[in-house]
């Protein structure tokens, strides 16, 4: 069977840990990747050349009270591509996950590509409280009395309300809508057609990871798949038949920990970790060198991509086999924390621009930091490390993860709202890079669709088709499109007998 690959989405992965490592080691209390992304400064990203229109919505600030303050206006950014659309014809809507809009546009090229089939109307919607998409302007973040209006159900009333209202400018009510959606992206678009299957014919939901609430799937499955990545991450045929090679890599990663918990507790630790990992200015923290390892080789997993792509950082076409290569061709004698540090250094610098590392003061092009607010109130995802990953071993510790929400935003997280609000499992299709077990691996019923591969990376079926893509990814759109076209031969049969 082929390796797990990783699929979480990208600042999932933000809930805090309770490392079993003695008190006097490393920080028992850390930031995983997506709390290391909180200390990130924030820069505006270039913008992509995109063949959509920008423009702009009045949306109400909240669509479920009647407070003379829930009718406040807000300007929505959302892009259109009307090139081969007619009226009539169906409309393709992504539901924005937390990030500018044209940054997940330019990484969503398989729409563009489905559009000359589909003759459809492609609509990209950023969500509330992420890029241009300020209630409150640049006092959107100020408190949780702003920030109290960034939620997953809000978002999708924005959603809701902007279709509808385009359909009724555009004199096309008939026209049926397929939401799309990678990552939370795809939670939200598989929520979307659960709640709203009035406005939507059906859901495209990509690396989706709803079951990761509460106890519906072990807590240690995402970095038990990241650690398989690295484990099983290319497989050679010998004359004994098939080998593994990339053991080496995990045990290195593995044991890198303990070594860095080692320099941790020397006197000029801090100067020797500066030192060897070449940062821009010294280290202020232990936890930030960790942060800054642990970020790379899960984010790796995640776009382990077959070709070359540039979503999070410029990689080379599967960079797991890569990171592990450096690893593996590393001399004998270096330590295992010298390997980590030059297998990371392939994520922060495959393009070699770089002279020195920002570790603890890395810029943020992407605009995240509403994440950390979405995990603290209702996007509870306990993760935890086994024995079996290459990371530390944690354990989850809601009281501790409550607390530092209360010392950061003032509000407790509602640890079982989501489940509660949308359920486990919902009436969409998806498509699933990878086998885990974070999300729904098996048709439900003859309408709920689930299509996996072993193979794969994080909504990588979203990319554009290039002309060196594998068969299996090939394939598995193919498989999307077939689906989609039955869905709208079903709805516009329906439409003539009415």
């Amino acid at each position: 069977m082929a390796p797990c690959q990783s699929l979480l989405f990208l600042f999932i992965i933000s809930l805090y840990v309770t490392l079993t490592a003695p008190a006097n080691s490393l920080p028992a209390f850390f930031p995983p990747p997506a709390a290391y992304q909180s200390l990130i400064k924030q820069a505006k990203a270039p913008k992509p050349n995109l063949p959509f229109k920008t423009h702009y919505f009045p949306q109400t600030l909240d669509h479920f009270t009647f407070h003379p303050k829930s009718y406040k206006i807000f300007n929505q950014k959302y892009l259109i591509n009307t090139q081969y659309w007619h009226k009539g014809a169906p409309i393709f809507v992504y539901t924005g996950n937390e990030g500018h809009i044209d940054w997940f546009a330019a990484n969503t090229g398989f729409m563009l590509d489905i559009a000359p089939k589909f003759k459809d109307l492609i609509v990209f919607i950023e969500h509330r409280f992420y890029g241009e998409s300020m209630p409150f302007g640049k006092d959107s973040y100020k408190s949780a009395k702003t920030l109290g209006y960034l939620t997953s159900q809000e978002a999708l009333g924005d959603f809701a309300v902007l279709i509808r209202s385009l359909k009724q400018n555009l004199s096309s009510e008939t026209s049926p809508v397929v939401v799309f959606g990678g990552s939370y992206g795809g939670m939200l678009a598989a929520w979307f057609r659960l709640k709203y299957p009035h406005i939507a014919i059906g859901a495209l939901a990509s690396s989706a990871p709803i079951l990761q609430f509460d106890k519906i799937i072990p807590w240690s499955s995402f970095y038990d798949a990241v650690s398989q990545d690295f484990m099983f991450s290319f497989i050679t045929k010998t004359k004994r038949g098939i080998q593994d090679v990339s053991q080496n890599c995990y045990e290195v990663i593995k044991g890198s920990w303990a070594e860095l918990e080692t320099i941790s507790t020397q006197k000029e630790g801090l100067a020797e970790l500066s030192k060897a990992f070449r940062t821009c200015k010294r280290l202020h923290l232990t936890a930030s060198v960790l942060g800054w390892l642990w970020t790379a080789f899960v984010y790796t997993a995640m776009v382990n991509y077959p070709t070359e792509a540039n979503f999070l950082k410029p990689l080379p076409a599967y960079p797991v086999q890569r990171i592990c290569k450096i690893i593996d061709k590393y001399p004998s004698g270096a330590t295992k924390l010298s390997r980590a540090f030059a297998a990371a250094s392939l994520y922060y610098n495959y393009s070699q621009t770089e002279n020195c590392f920002e570790v603890e003061h890395e810029v943020n092009t992407h605009g995240l930091h509403g994440w950390d607010w979405q995990t603290c109130t209702e996007m509870v995802m306990p993760m935890t490390c086994s024995s079996e990953s290459m990371f530390p071993q944690t354990g989850f510790d809601y009281k501790m993860f409550a607390e530092q929400c209360q010392m950061k935003y003032g509000v407790s997280p509602r640890q079982h709202w989501i489940t509660t609000e949308f359920g486990g499992e919902v009436s969409i299709f998806y498509s699933f890079m990878s086998l885990s077990i974070q999300i729904v691996l098996r048709n439900i019923s003859v309408s709920i669709i689930a299509l996996v591969t072993e193979k794969g990376a994080h909504h990588v079926d979203f990319w554009a088709a290039t002309k060196d893509a594998p068969d299996w990814l090939v394939e598995l759109r193919r498989q999307e499109v077939e689906i989609i076209q039955k869905w709208l031969k079903e709805y516009y049969l329906d439409l003539r007998q009415a």
